[in-house]
């Protein structure tokens, strides 16, 4: 492959992974799709490998623990996740979320 071909499936592939991410962060609760959609509009090329991967296994749990967690209702129940459950928090207590509201 060329460069310009592997650049090209590069860029695909993060695309086609962003589209899953997003799809992903459309919840079934009002409350996480404020909270989510923007964080990845907002954040997700900024974010670490290691955060990036946190917050795929993060989009993995039960809408109901994700509430309870992103509320500060209770701890997550993995450690691990603590940091990206915070960088959710505090992208959405300091961001704006005008553009969302006709989510």
């Amino acid at each position: 492959m060329t460069d310009t071909t592997t650049a090209s499936a590069e860029t695909t592939a993060a695309i086609t992974e962003r589209n899953r991410m997003y799809w992903q962060s459309r919840r079934g609760m009002w409350e996480l799709d404020l909270m989510l959609v923007p964080f990845l509009d907002g954040c997700l090329n900024q974010l670490s490998e290691a955060l990036r991967s946190d917050y795929k296994r993060l989009l993995k749990e039960e809408d109901q623990d994700l509430f309870l967690w992103l509320m500060r209702r209770e701890p997550a129940t993995d450690p691990t996740l603590q940091p990206i459950i915070q960088a959710i928090i505090d992208y959405a207590e300091n961001g704006s979320l005008d553009q969302y509201k006709g989510l």
